[in-house]
C-alpha cells in the first residue's frame, strides 16, 4: 500500500491535505460533542442528529468492487465483535437507510483518502483506494464510541499526513508466533498505521525461511537463554539445556504479507548486514571476518564484533538471501540494516585487509560504504529501494537510498540536506522499550521512562527543514525491541497506547493535534481495546499513591501521569465504580487499611483499580523503581532469570553501576535495615564500558550490600553479607543489619562490595527493596 502513496506526485499529495487542514478551520462545529476518534480526522463537523444501527441494517457496496467488499467485511467484522450485530453485506447502488460504500477516485486518489459523510438516513463512505475504504470503515466503527449504536450526523474529510505510518517489531531477540503477528497487524490498522518493518535477523537468530541456506533456520533460529536457570532446564530429548526459539516458514510470510495488504499494512523486511550477524556466522563461518567464528547463538544483548567479510561468496550469499526476500515481500523498500557495525574484526583480519587493498579501499569505515553501495545497487536492479539506520549515511551512498534516523534527528536533517528520503524513529522518544512510567508494577525495559505524552510532543516535521527538505520526510515510527520484552502481551502492553500517538502524529497535521483533546479520546480508546482484548498499558490513567503516615493514619496522596478523569477509591476492599467516593484531597486512612483506586472518565473506568496497602512497617520500604539510581549509564529495568517458568523479580539498575539512593531516609527511629536481592547474568555486549565497572572490595568472601551515609563514599552504617543468596536463583531477603545512633533525615547510597575479575562479571547483584525497620512499628 504505501508502495501506492509514494509512487503519486508528493505535490499533489500534500496540497490536498493542506487544502483539507484550513478547510477545517472554517467548518462549523456544533454544540454536540466531537466524536472519538483516533487519529485526529483533517475535518470534522459534527451536524444535527444521528444514525441508528441495528440488526437489519445493511452494508452496501458497489457489485464487482473487491476492495470495498473487504473495507466492508471489515467493519462487518468490528461491529459483530464489539456490539454482537451480524450486519450483512450486499452489493447494490447506494441508499438511505444503510451504510455504503462508494468509489470516488477523482477527488479521493491519494493513498488513505476518504470521506464519511452521517446523517438521519444514511452513512456513505467514499474513497478512491482499498485503504481509504477501509480507514473510512474504521472511522465509522470509533464514531459508535464504546458501546452505542448510534453514528453522530457528522462530514468527515479526511487524508494522512505522512505516507510512512509505521510499528518496528523485533521478532529476532523474542519469536511472535504467526497467529500473534496477525492479531498485531489488526490492532496497527485500527490506528491506521501502514508499515509494519519486521526485524528478522540480529545476532541472538535468524527467523525467516531461506530454502536455499536451510542452516539459517535450522542452526540460527534457537539458542539457549542467558543464565544458570536455563542452563540447568535440561530437554529430555537431547540431553542439553532446552533450545529457545522458532522461525518463519515462507508459507507463513506469504500469508501474513497477505493479511497486512488486505489491512493497508506493507511488511518491510529487515535483514541485517554487514553487522548484526553473530547467528548467521554460526551457521556460516566462512563468511565471517575472523578465525575464531562464534560457535553457537548467543543470548547476550548489545553490539558484538562479528560482521560479514567483503568476499564475493559473501555477497554471492547475500544476494541469494535477498532474492528470496523479494519474492516474499513485494514491499518497494527492503531495510539492511547497517547499524552499530564494529570495524575491529575487519582492522585485524589478513583476509578483509587484503580484500580492502584490492578494492582501493584504504579504511574500514569505507568497506561499509562498498558494502552498502552493492547492496542498493542490487535492490535497484531488482526494482526495490535499500533502507538503513542512519549510520548508512557517508559519501557515496547510492541516490534513492532512505535512510530511518535513529540517533536523534541529526540522522534526517542530513539526509534530506542531500536529497535522501528519511523516516524519523529516533532513541529514545519512539523506543517502546523504554518504561511508561516509572511505577514499580512496569514490565521489563529499558529504565528511562517514556510516556505517551513524551511521544505525541514529538514534532515528525523539525522547523529547520525548509521546504525542499521537508517533501522528503516519508515519516515516522515507533520502535519496539524485544531484549527485555519476552512475551506477546507484553509487546501488546509496550506497543499500546503509544502506538496511538504515533498513528496521530503521522496522520495528523500540527493544529489538528491537541494533547488534551487527545487524552480524552484516549479514554474512551481504552475502551475498544478492552472490547477487542487489545493488552495495553494504562499508565496515562493509572492511579498513584503517596501515602505520609502519622499516628495511627496515612494521609495519601492519589494522582494520575495525565490528571484526566475522577480518581475513585474505597476503603472496605471492594473495587472502586463510577460511583465510589471521588478524590479531592489527601485521604486519611486508618493503619493498618488498604485503599483502593481506579481513574473513570464518567461511568467507564480508564485504569485498573490499584490496591495500595498502608502497615506502619511499609512506611519506609522501596522497591528499586522507588529509589533512585546512582547514575544512568546503562540503566535498565532487568527482568531476573528465574524460575525458568513463573512470575520474575523486575529490578530497576544500570549495568554499569549497580548502585541506588534512598533519598531523605527519616532516620529517627530506625533499628536496623532489611533487604531482598537477587542475581542476574551479565549478558551484556557493551565494549570497554564493562572495564568501567568497578566494587569495592567485599569483608567476606560471597561480600556485601554496603549502606553508605550520604554519600556513596561516605561512611558505611551497615553491611548485609550476600552469603545467604549466592546459592539462589531467585530473590533472597537477607538477614537485617542493625543500625544505631543516627537521627534526621539523609540519603543513604546502597553498593555492593564483591570480587570482580576485571572484565566479566557474572552474575552481577540486583537490589530488589530495601526496609528502614522501626522495630517499634511492627505488628
Amino acid at each position: 500500500m504505501i508502495k501506492s502513496v509514494i509512487r503519486q506526485n508528493k505535490k499533489r499529495v500534500y496540497i490536498f491535505a493542506f487544502a483539507l487542514m484550513s478547510a477545517c478551520v472554517a467548518m462549523p462545529v456544533h454544540a454536540a460533542e466531537v466524536p472519538s476518534i483516533i487519529p485526529n480526522p483533517a475535518v470534522l463537523s459534527v451536524q444535527q442528529g444521528e444514525f441508528r444501527i441495528a440488526g437489519d441494517t445493511a452494508i452496501i457496496v458497489p457489485a464487482g468492487d473487491r476492495e470495498a467488499r473487504r473495507a466492508a467485511d471489515y467493519l462487518r467484522d468490528l461491529v459483530q465483535r464489539t456490539r454482537g450485530l451480524n450486519l450483512k453485506v450486499q452489493n447494490g447502488a447506494a441508499r438511505d437507510g444503510a451504510i455504503n460504500f462508494v468509489r470516488e477516485r477523482k477527488t479521493l486518489s491519494s493513498g488513505g483518502a476518504y470521506r464519511l459523510h452521517a446523517d438521519t438516513k444514511r452513512v456513505t463512505i467514499s474513497g478512491g483506494t482499498a485503504s481509504g475504504l477501509l480507514y473510512g470503515g474504521i472511522s465509522l466503527w470509533q464514531l459508535l464510541g464504546v458501546d452505542s449504536l448510534a453514528v453522530p450526523a457528522v462530514k468527515i474529510d479526511d487524508a494522512p499526513r505522512f505516507a510512512w505510518r509505521g510499528i518496528m517489531l523485533d521478532s529476532a531477540r523474542h519469536f511472535q508466533s504467526p497467529e500473534f503477528i496477525r492479531q498485531y497487524i489488526d490492532w496497527m490498522a485500527l490506528h491506521k498505521l501502514n508499515v509494519l518493518h519486521w526485524h528478522l535477523t540480529d545476532d541472538q537468530s535468524w527467523r525467516l525461511e531461506i530454502r536455499r541456506y536451510p542452516e539459517l533456520t535450522k542452526i540460527a533460529g534457537y539458542r539457549v537463554p542467558a543464565g544458570p536457570a536455563a542452563q540447568a532446564d535440561i530437554d529430555p530429548a537431547t540431553g542439553k539445556p532446552r533450545l529457545y526459539g522458532g522461525f518463519y516458514s515462507q508459507k507463513t510470510v506469504r500469508e501474513i504479507v497477505a493479511y497486512a495488504a488486505e489491512r493497508g499494512i506493507t511488511v518491510v523486511p529487515e535483514i541485517e548486514m554487514p553487522g548484526h550477524a553473530t547467528a548467521t556466522l554460526v551457521a556460516f563461518p566462512k563468511l565471517g571476518s575472523t578465525d575464531h567464528p562464534p560457535k553457537v547463538v548467543p543470548a547476550d544483548w548489545g553490539v558484538y564484533e562479528y560482521a560479514y567479510n567483503a568476499d564475493e561468496a559473501t555477497f554471492t550469499f547475500l544476494e541469494n538471501v535477498l532474492k528470496e526476500v523479494m519474492a516474499l515481500f513485494p514491499s518497494k523498500y527492503i531495510h539492511v540494516g547497517g547499524d552499530e557495525v564494529s570495524k575491529t574484526q575487519w582492522k585485524e583480519s589478513p583476509q578483509v585487509q587484503a580484500r580492502m587493498k584490492q578494492l582501493g579501499i584504504k579504511e574500514p569505515a569505507a568497506l561499509q560504504v562498498y558494502f552498502t553501495q552493492r547492496m542498493a545497487r542490487f535492490l535497484k536492479k531488482n526494482g526495490r529501494k535499500l533502507v538503513g539506520w542512519d549510520e548508512i549515511l557517508e559519501p557515496g551512498l547510492p541516490d534513492g537510498s532512505v535512510v530511518m534516523s535513529w540517533r536523534g534527528l541529526e540522522g534526517a536533517f542530513n539526509a534530506a540536506s542531500k536529497g535522501f528520503d528519511t523516516i524519523l524513529s529516533p532513541w529514545p522518544t519512539l523506543y517502546f522499550d523504554n518504561r511508561q512510567s516509572a511505577a514499580a508494577d512496569q514490565p521489563p525495559g529499558r529504565g528511562r521512562v517514556i510516556s505517551i505524552e513524551d511521544v505525541y510532543k514529538f514534532e515528525p516535521m523539525p522547523d529547520k527543514l525548509n521546504a525542499a527538505e521537508r517533501k522528503h520526510v516519508l515519516g515516522l515510527q515507533g520502535n519496539v525491541w524485544t531484549e527485555h520484552i519476552r512475551f506477546e502481551d507484553r509487546v501488546g502492553y509496550m506497543t499500546f497506547p503509544r502506538a496511538a500517538a504515533i498513528a496521530e502524529l503521522g496522520w495528523s497535521a500540527p493544529e489538528r493535534r491537541d494533547w488534551a483533546g487527545f487524552v480524552k479520546r484516549l479514554s474512551t480508546q481504552f475502551g475498544r481495546y478492552d472490547q477487542l482484548k487489545i493488552p495495553y498499558a494504562d499508565s496515562a490513567f493509572a492511579v498513584e499513591a503517596k501515602p505520609v503516615y502519622g499516628a495511627g493514619q496515612a494521609a495519601v496522596a492519589l494522582t494520575s501521569q495525565t490528571g484526566f478523569g475522577d480518581i475513585r477509591y474505597t476503603l472496605d476492599g471492594s473495587t472502586p465504580t463510577a460511583t465510589s467516593p471521588r478524590y479531592q484531597s489527601p485521604v486519611m486512612v486508618p493503619i493498618p487499611g488498604e485503599l483502593r483506586a481506579a481513574t473513570f472518565s464518567g461511568e467507564r473506568r480508564t485504569s485498573t483499580p490499584r490496591a495500595i496497602p498502608l502497615r506502619r512497617e511499609l512506611a519506609q520500604r522501596r522497591a528499586s523503581q522507588q529509589l533512585k539510581l546512582c547514575s544512568a549509564n546503562i540503566d535498565l529495568s532487568l527482568e531476573d532469570d528465574a524460575p525458568v517458568a513463573g512470575p520474575r523479580a523486575v529490578f530497576l539498575m544500570d549495568i554499569n553501576n549497580p548502585c541506588w539512593i534512598f533519598e531523605q531516609a527519616d532516620m529517627d527511629k530506625v533499628k536496623s535495615i532489611a533487604a531482598a536481592v537477587g542475581q542476574v547474568p551479565f549478558n551484556f555486549q557493551i565494549g570497554e564500558e564493562v572495564k568501567k565497572i568497578r566494587f569495592a572490595a567485599p569483608a567476606t568472601p560471597e561480600g556485601e550490600l554496603n549502606v553508605h551515609l550520604g554519600k556513596c563514599d561516605g561512611e558505611i552504617i551497615a553491611r548485609l553479607p550476600l552469603k545467604p543468596a549466592v546459592s539462589s536463583n531467585g530473590v533472597t531477603v537477607l538477614p537485617p543489619a542493625t543500625i544505631a545512633g543516627i537521627s534526621g533525615k539523609h540519603d543513604l547510597c546502597l553498593k555492593f562490595a564483591q570480587r570482580f575479575n576485571d572484565p566479566a562479571v557474572d552474575p552481577v547483584w540486583a537490589l530488589d527493596w530495601v526496609d528502614l525497620v522501626d522495630d517499634n512499628a511492627r505488628p
